[in-house]
């Protein structure tokens, strides 16, 4: 399969040809992650709530990274339903795409039943009047339907929904939230601490999709160079055997296996004309390494209170631990050196990357195991912490609902410490038990960050990639039947003559080509 082909985005119409469908509409992607994305190119005025469809419902709200969700069954020919619309959507406007105020919280979705695509969904869930809202968790309407009279039903009809404001009133009574219509973007904030509860973590599993997709996109912007190649390589390696999102590791493999074709030295070669394609980005460019579907800006565990803090950071720092407690022994040095030289290279904030590779600079001794590479890694992201927290405190420049703190907190993990004190200076002194603290670490950023997946538990049918795959399926060194060194060693070498191959076709197309034009001389 070519590397065009690869990318490409198919979208389905939607047949129109009942007595109860007159217009059409077309289908969003399959895959909610495509569906938060599409509504973030909207242009002012634009609808927020995504449409959905029969081929597309379950896989939307299956894959949704939101805790609740909001379906409104309408009919486009009804005129209350153009009415309700901008009610619909001042709410809409708060939890959907990633300029909303409140977002991962509320999907705000919709179905047209006038379309006869739609009818048996919307016949499953006894629309009798249109509009009509229904909530719930979103994988709760994943292969559901609802009735009436049916006890016991985590899906509920909402009673008072006719007006934006009674609408949020309803669904702040729910989540025990207090959302106003007019609240902006990280103000009147309700963030949930992370330092108390555990399960928290498995929400980051989408930043790291976001944070491998925005470091992609930066080192694209800063070019491949000659120097750098092996560096970028190595890390690529790294996330095809550990990253905790299949997808990513398919992408990555993707990026590997196409690397020598579209990678920058080629683009300096003969061939300079044949690479590019006519506006001067090729298809590297236009690669989104965690597919097509990742959002640009929507932070879920990792964002901050204010526009400013968190983030991409934040995102980064938990797949680099992640990938720190899913490698094999014999592999901790090979981490090592491919986390270090990719911050080196590629990382785009120069004092930070002085610091972090000065770090790593410090270490003589080749790492042996997990273990001592994961907690080398911890203890880096401390110094950094503890460092950050002096400068912000003396600058005002903290996140005031995420202060940098010595992790993993107490009531995060109160086995980790065994006594705390203070030094002079006022800072924190912790002895900490790192045998606990690699327990914690293993789980914390093994079993639990990917637990949100395992847990929505959705089969797709039609074999796409959506957001819940599995993606603890081959990360865990422990599942790793054979050492993942070793493969990644066999994949550098079928890489290497995969590259060779391709070169030596390409060369000899040339030559042949030449060859004839001589002839026409």
């Amino acid at each position: 399969m070519s590397w065009t082909a690869a990318i490409l985005l198919f979208v389905n119409l939607v047949p129109l040809s009942s007595h109860r469908a007159t217009a059409s509409s077309s289908s969003p992607a399959v895959g909610s992650r495509s569906i938060l994305r599409a509504v973030s190119v909207n242009g002012p005025g634009a609808d927020y709530a995504v449409e959905l469809n029969a081929t597309n419902f379950d896989a939307a709200l299956g894959g949704s990274p939101a805790t609740y969700a909001v379906v409104e069954f309408f009919a486009h020919w009804c005129p209350a339903c153009r009415n309700y619309k901008p009610q619909y959507e001042k709410v809409a406007k708060l939890f959907n795409g990633p300029d909303a105020v409140h977002p991962g919280i509320v999907l705000m979705t919709r179905v047209d039943c006038a379309l006869k695509i739609n009818n048996k969904l919307c016949d499953k869930y006894s629309v009798s009047h249109y509009p009509m809202l229904f909530w719930g968790p979103p994988s709760k309407f994943v292969a559901a339907s609802w009735e009436p009279k049916k006890e016991k039903s985590e899906i509920r009809a909402i009673d008072d929904g006719r007006t934006a404001e009674r609408l949020l009133n309803w669904i702040n009574k729910q989540i025990g939230s207090s959302y106003g219509l007019d609240d902006e973007k990280f103000e009147n904030e309700h963030l949930s601490s992370n330092i108390s509860d555990p399960e928290q973590i498995a929400r980051a599993v989408y930043d790291v999709e976001e944070a491998t997709s925005t470091a992609f996109d930066i080192i694209l912007e800063r070019k491949i160079k000659l120097e750098t190649r092996a560096s970028l390589i190595q890390f690529l390696q790294l996330l095809v055997a550990h990253h905790p999102s299949k997808r990513c590791r398919q992408g990555s493999a993707e990026v590997l296996i196409n690397f020598d074709e579209f990678s920058s030295l080629d683009m300096l070669t003969l061939d300079r004309q044949e690479v590019f394609n006519g506006n001067d980005k090729t298809a590297f460019h236009n690669f989104q390494i965690c597919g097509k579907e990742v959002p640009r800006g929507y932070w879920m565990f990792c964002r901050g209170s204010r526009n400013d803090t968190r983030g991409f950071s934040c995102g980064l720092w938990v797949l680099l631990h992640s990938l720190s407690v899913r490698i094999e022994d014999g592999e901790s040095q090979f981490a090592f050196r491919a986390i270090c030289d990719f911050i080196r290279n590629f990382f785009i904030c120069e004092e930070c990357r002085q610091h972090f590779y000065a770090m790593c600079s410090s270490i003589s001794t080749p790492f042996k195991t997990t273990r001592d590479f994961a907690l080398w890694l911890w203890s880096t992201h401390n110094k950094v912490n503890e460092r950050l927290m002096k400068e912000e405190a003396s600058l005002g420049t903290a996140d005031p609902k995420f202060p940098k703190i010595l992790w993993p907190p107490k009531q995060l993990c109160p086995s980790c410490h065994r006594s705390d004190s203070r030094r002079n200076d006022g800072s924190s002194k912790i002895d900490w038990d790192q045998d606990e603290v690699f327990k914690f670490l293993k789980q914390y950023y093994g079993k639990t960050l990917v637990s949100i997946y395992q847990k929505k538990d959705i089969i797709q049918k039609d074999g796409t990639n959506g957001a819940v795959e599995d993606s603890a399926a081959s990360t865990n060194a422990i599942a790793v039947p054979i050492g993942a060194a070793l493969a990644i060693a066999v994949a550098s070498c079928a890489f290497g003559a995969l590259a060779c191959c391709w070169r030596s076709r390409q060369k000899n197309r040339k030559y042949s080509h030449h060859l004839h034009s001589y002839k026409k001389i």
